[in-house]
């Protein structure tokens, strides 16, 4: 199993690791600070290094429930050693954005009671899809002033790891309109925004509200008479 670092540290830049397999063209690492993408959150790019050699790392995704790391250049052996560096820009802007989506979700369903039907992002930018039949152009005013009190009451962001009995005992832990976490799984890992938000996640985010910026919601659009999109950017 390869350990993944960034579930209990989001800020982690570099990290040492070993090579101990080649799967789909990619490597697997025994440990590794990159996330793979999903839950609506892009993969990250960087570099794995050993000596002289670096192999630009392209793409991360899972491959049989694996990380697998896609690199340009022939693949460093089965064995090495190796220091992975993470594209920060990308990553934190990435992790701001991901915050700012929940301050968003918080936000939505304290103060309308609206599931969350989908979600993307990209550095500095998302949207999210909310099952809510009355949001007007009024409304995104408001939800927009009240997104950008919650970043400056600069909440604290905390992480827990907690098995799957005691999570789910957590009122509305499951925002989405469909359960999303699979059968089998025995923990499950929460992203808790102290004061408004707390949510079954797999992603990365800063640690304090205020470190995601100014939230502006750029648009809005109806995807069928109840399912509303709402689209976000952030200052650089």
């Amino acid at each position: 199993m390869t350990e993944l670092l960034y579930l209990t540290d989001s800020y982690l830049q570099a990290f040492e690791a070993e090579v101990v397999d080649h799967l789909a063209g990619g490597v697997v690492l025994d440990r590794t600070a990159f996330y793979p993408g999903g839950g609506g959150q892009p993969c990250d790019f960087g570099k794995l290094m050993a000596g002289e050699d670096v192999w630009p790392v392209m793409k991360v995704k899972r491959v049989d429930g694996v990380p697998v790391h896609f690199v340009e250049g022939e693949l460093p052996p089965v064995g090495m050693r190796v220091r992975g560096e993470l594209d920060w820009d990308r990553r934190y802007k990435l992790m701001r954005t991901h915050t700012a989506l929940h301050i968003l979700c918080g936000v939505v369903w304290r103060d309308y009671g609206a599931q969350v039907t989908g979600g993307n992002m990209e550095p500095l930018k998302g949207r999210m899809d909310f099952e809510f039949e009355s949001l007007r152009q009024e409304l995104v005013a408001e939800i927009e002033a009240a997104v950008n009190r919650e970043v400056a009451a600069a909440r604290m962001v905390m992480v827990e790891i907690l098995p799957r009995e005691e999570a789910f005992q957590i009122p509305d832990l499951i925002r989405t309109k469909i359960n999303l976490l699979p059968e089998g799984i025995e923990e499950v890992r929460t992203v808790e925004i102290f004061g408004l938000d707390l949510q079954a996640d797999g992603g990365t985010h800063v640690a304090n509200t205020h470190e995601v910026g100014r939230v502006r919601v750029v648009d809005y659009k109806s995807k069928g008479k109840i399912n509303k999109r709402i689209y976000i950017e952030l200052d650089g």
